[in-house]
Parts: structure tokens; sequence; C-alpha cells
């Protein structure tokens, strides 16, 4: 775990601004108890179990065909780690579009089944009343607003979003309709810069930015960006810290070098039988 740190809480993690000299928020996507269990010791803040997933896991080209079940899944795998940071579950979609019936049973089945702390879902003034019944329900939102990647096909893409005077006058209302709904954090994503900053000013629950600049009160990344085990494009707004695709590639290509050259495994690296006894007759001598 984080090393002497206490377990954020959604009132905590609510209350963290940066302009009010708080420390910026750490997020970051987790899958498994693997990479749950890493970010944690590092000290990460949240750990969003992303409908990524269906992108950097499944090799999909977009989220849009992950399921319940499948972030449910996943978050098991997350919450197994037993993490001090607050787990946080993508909502994927159609999970919350349909109605808001669904919504909260959907989103219970996160909390429930899958042991997250809270919600994440896309979108803005249309969706404050589905942010609403589930507070209803006492299950914590976060919003999502700018370039929401469920929205992709009405976007034509991946790309950002309120360069324009009227579009960013129309995500900063969504960002405040969702505060005004009760969600205790909001992701703003590709946005300009200014944008992410007005917005952050503004709102007195935290954003965290993912290519929203560097004034919002935190950040998210994916797990295989930051680590350099994508093969994807990497926009402008991800840092590699490592490049461990490349070092694991070798790594596996040295195991399969020394299986097919036999010095895999050696005596040290295997099992051996107890010597059998000698018999009776023998021992007499």
């Amino acid at each position: 775990m984080g090393s002497d740190r206490s377990s954020p809480t959604i009132p905590s993690i609510t209350r963290r601004k940066v302009r009010r000299g708080d420390p910026a928020l750490v997020m970051l996507t987790a899958y498994d108890v693997a990479s749950a269990r890493l970010a944690d010791r590092a000290g990460i803040d949240m750990l969003l179990v992303g409908d990524s997933l269906g992108m950097v896991v499944q090799g999909r080209a977009d989220t849009l065909r992950v399921s319940v079940d499948d972030v449910a899944y996943h978050c098991r795998c997350v919450t197994a780690a037993a993490p001090a940071a607050l787990v946080v579950a993508d909502m994927p979609w159609l999970s919350y579009h349909v109605s808001v019936e669904d919504a909260v049973r959907n989103a219970g089945r996160l909390v429930r089944d899958g042991g997250a702390a809270a919600v994440k879902l896309e979108g803005g003034k249309k969706r404050a009343a589905v942010v609403r019944a589930l507070l209803d329900a006492e299950i914590p939102v976060m919003g999502h607003v700018g370039l929401t990647p469920q929205s992709l096909h009405v976007m034509g893409g991946f790309k950002v979003q309120g360069r324009d005077a009227l579009g960013a006058d129309e995500i900063f209302e969504d960002a405040l309709a969702i505060q005004e709904a009760g969600a205790f954090g909001i992701v703003l994503e590709g946005v300009p810069e200014s944008l992410g900053a007005r917005i952050t000013d503004a709102l007195d629950i935290p954003t965290i930015g993912i290519g929203a600049g560097p004034r919002c009160d935190g950040q998210v990344l994916v797990w295989h960006d930051v680590l350099g085990i994508s093969d994807a494009p990497t926009p402008r707004f991800i840092r590699r810290y490592e490049e461990l695709g490349a070092r694991i590639e070798e790594a596996l290509r040295h195991f399969a070098d020394d299986v097919r050259g036999g010095s895999f495994p050696t005596a040290a690296e295997s099992y051996h039988a107890p010597a059998a006894p000698l018999p009776a007759a023998s021992r007499r001598g």
C-alpha cells in the first residue's frame, strides 16, 4: 500500500482543490490485482477500472463493446488487492442510457459484485437525473465531460472538444450540471487548457484532467500508456514514464532462447527424488 497514507474516501476526495492548497489528485487505471497492488504501493489516490479495458485489454478499436460483466470482473480483480486507493468503476455504454432503473441496477452490480466504491459515467446535463438517482441509491458518482469516448460516433472520432466558444460554453454548463446533481468529482477529457482551467476554477468539486491541461485538480492516465506497454498511437497528453513493452519482449525472447537451447531449466531449477534406500542384504555387508 501507499506509504503512511490514509485511505481516501468520497468526502476527502470531494474536498480536494488545488486552489485551496491541497495536493493534486493522482488517478490511474487498473484492471487486475497486480496493477492494483503496484499502483497502490506507489501512492496513487484513485484506481479507475476503466472501460478503456476494451481497447488495452480486449484489443478493440473503441470502448463500445465493453459490458457490465466485463467491468464487474475486472473490479473484482482490482479490489482483491485490498488497495488503500479509492476504486472507481466505469459504467459502460448502454448501462445507464436506457432508463434510470437500469442505471441504478447496473451501478449496484459494480459496487456489490465488483467491490467498487463509486462509479463514473459520461455526459452532462442529460445525465443529471441518472446521477441523482444513483445518489438516492447511496452510490457515489464521478462525472466525465468533454471528449466522452462512448460518444465517439457522434463526435466523429476521438477529437478535442470545446475549441470554439459555443462548444466550450456547452461543456462548462455540462460540468456545472453534473456538480449540481451531486457528483463528487469530474473527469475533463480532451479539452483546451483554458477550458480545463475555467471549469476547475468554477467548480467546488475536484476536476481530474486527461488532456485538459495542468490546472485541473488532478490527472488520470491509462496504465498501459504510462508504462509503455501499448502499441496504440500516443496522444500528445500522454507521458510514457517507461518503455516496458520493449523490456518485456526482450525478457520473453531470452526465455524462449534458453528453452530452445537447453539451458532452462537447470538442475538447480528442477526437483529431485531422494535416493532410494539400499536393500537390507546390502546394508549387512
